[in-house]
């Protein structure tokens, strides 16, 4: 049931990185973190929702051009802590970034976020 709550969570936070339009990704962040949330990103720490949209907004506005970001594995939650792999790849091929997220629930929203980014590398063909 908590694996339940956590993927719905995590693929809401997914969704804002594909949203049709800037414009959607606060309101889907909203739907998937709290307002405090804790994000610990490539750049290091930073607090609250709009923190996390302009980290969203900057991978959105790739000089590739919009890719996908999607998740590429289940969700893995031994405790209160889950986890996920992802993979955001630009069109055409183009840059191909992967990593781990670990994310923190609190009341069936994220609480914290960590980003573990890996190399980027062109996709398969």
């Amino acid at each position: 049931m908590q694996e339940e709550i956590a993927r719905s969570a995590i693929d809401m936070f997914i969704s804002a990185f594909n949203a049709s339009d800037d414009s959607y990704v606060t309101d889907l962040l909203s739907q998937a973190l709290t307002s405090d949330v804790v994000f610990w990103g490539p750049l290091g720490r930073s607090e609250g929702i709009a923190a996390v949209e302009r980290f969203v907004l900057d991978i959105r506005r790739h000089p590739a051009g919009t890719g996908t970001m999607v998740r590429c594995s289940a969700v893995d939650m031994p405790d209160e802590w889950a986890r996920y792999q992802w993979v955001f790849t630009t069109p055409d091929g183009g840059p191909r970034l992967a990593g781990t997220d670990v994310v923190h629930l609190r009341r069936s929203l994220i609480d914290q976020v960590i980003v573990f980014a890996g190399e980027i590398e062109p996709s398969a063909s």
